[in-house]
């Protein structure tokens, strides 16, 4: 693979690049509001359907990550050839009506089915917003908008805890939702309809994106000698394999990282529930303050950070601030369970999802620094696969074993949510400063090509 970069156009005005940034970043509050409701009513889906922890556990992650995950990929190759603005445009549509499906389930196999049918909708995001991007900016200014975007995550958090959580107490005072040819639905299935139809707005607003050219693509000489722009799979994967060290460790890292958070996103709700002894109402406007306040400047501070240092002095400054972060994350996150009251423990919360939102902006800006344009869309949907996979599913289930199985008491569900955390962490910080070399290396051959 010659790596020769083919200078093209200027990249867009700064104000058409931000617009496209501020639709795209709602899309992504959207998409994380509509996968973290069920986080809301985990007590009350497990009285009404009948169910252990575990299946919860099933709904909260695997059902979700099963086709997010698989589908991310042939996804994201897609996004390297085709129209990204439609591609998200309708993965927006598919997963606002696969949400409102999830308040219409009956039983749990279709609650289940309409939970694969949001990851395989909100698989379309990612891969093609980070393309995106990358060719909205240059390099040594995508850490701010890449931060900008990656705040969805908790925002749309915040937003589904606060919002989510007024209505599911609103709901719940409220009389039977009474639907034509559904007949009656639980209060908490009401919450996905409220929620979930809405969205199709955004799906709207995608048309007013414009496409921009890409950028920094590489030349692939045939066997015949000859160039031509076309990556094939096979050489998606060579050039990954070469460049193992750097994108092995740093996938590892971040999946540490986001199996984590999702082992809170999916039982801090019913863990604040089992162990304070408050009501769904309360346990919102807490965390979902935490989320709002901390989330945004954790990745918006976090990206301008790693832009100056990566400028100003260290080629391996965005790898090197994910260790640093990985360490105070899982110190925090140890001891998040652990506090004796709600209020302390979202005290603790705050630099826990300080961390974490830094983190989200700087793995995947590390990696479209790294990666030709052509492949950006397939290494980002990998990428995906890798931490969602790992995230997803373990991250729940973790909790949900040892609660189930080991401790063998749902009040113990602190013991595991810390335990967990703790082991998990301390590999991530491991695997995120083992990277940092060979990612200074790369990004030093991206630069010179």
């Amino acid at each position: 693979m010659d790596t020769d970069l083919k200078q093209q156009d200027a990249y867009p005005s700064n104000s058409r690049a931000w617009y496209a940034v501020v639709i795209l970043t709602i899309a992504y509050v959207v998409s994380f509001l509509d996968r973290q409701l069920l986080s809301l009513v985990v007590q009350d889906v497990k009285a009404d359907l009948d169910l252990s922890d575990t299946q919860v556990s099933l709904l909260l992650g695997f059902a979700f990550a099963l086709f997010y995950t698989t589908m991310g990929i042939p996804i994201g190759r897609l996004a390297d050839k085709k129209s990204r603005r439609a591609i998200i445009g309708v993965g927006i549509t598919f997963w606002c009506l696969m949400t409102a499906a999830c308040g219409l389930a009956k039983n749990y196999t279709q609650l289940f089915l309409a939970r694969i049918g949001v990851g395989v909708g909100e698989a379309t995001l990612s891969p093609s917003s980070l393309s995106m991007i990358s060719d909205y900016f240059p390099k040594e200014k995508r850490g701010k908008a890449i931060g900008f975007f990656n705040m969805g995550v908790s925002v749309g958090s915040g937003i589904a805890l606060i919002v989510g959580g007024q209505i599911v107490a609103y709901v719940a005072n409220s009389p039977p939702l009474v639907l034509p040819f559904f007949g009656e639905i639980f209060a908490w299935q009401a919450l996905f309809l409220y929620v979930g139809l809405p969205g199709l707005i955004v799906a709207a607003l995608m048309v007013t994106v414009r496409e921009p050219k890409r950028k920094e693509k590489i030349k692939i000489k045939t066997e015949l000698g000859e160039e031509t722009e076309e990556v094939s799979i096979k050489e998606t994967i060579d050039f990954l394999l070469q460049r193992k060290q750097a994108y092995g460790w740093l996938f590892l890292s971040m999946a540490c990282s986001v199996l984590i958070g999702y082992a809170f996103l999916s039982w801090m709700p019913a863990m604040y529930m089992r162990t304070y002894n408050i009501g769904i109402d309360v346990i919102s406007i807490w965390l979902g303050s935490a989320f709002l306040i901390a989330g945004p400047i954790g990745a918006i501070s976090t990206g301008w950070l790693g832009d100056y240092l990566l400028n100003k002095c260290d080629k391996g400054a965005h790898l090197k601030l994910f260790g640093y972060t990985m360490i105070v994350l899982t110190i925090a996150a140890t001891l998040v369970p652990l506090m004796p009251s709600y209020q302390t423990a979202t005290l603790m919360f705050v630099p826990q999802c300080l961390m974490a939102a830094g983190q989200t902006a700087l793995a995947p800006l590390a990696i479209v620094n790294i990666t030709p344009n052509q492949l950006r869309g397939q290494v980002v949907a990998i990428y995906f696969f890798v931490i969602s996979m790992t995230g997803y599913t373990l991250g729940p289930t973790s909790v949900a074993l040892l609660t189930d199985f080991v401790f063998q008491d749902e009040a113990l569900i602190t013991y595991s949510i810390s335990t967990v955390s703790l082991v998990v962490g301390i590999i991530g910080a491991y695997a995120g400063f083992k990277g940092v070399k060979h990612y200074r290396e790369y990004l030093s051959e991206s630069d010179a090509d």
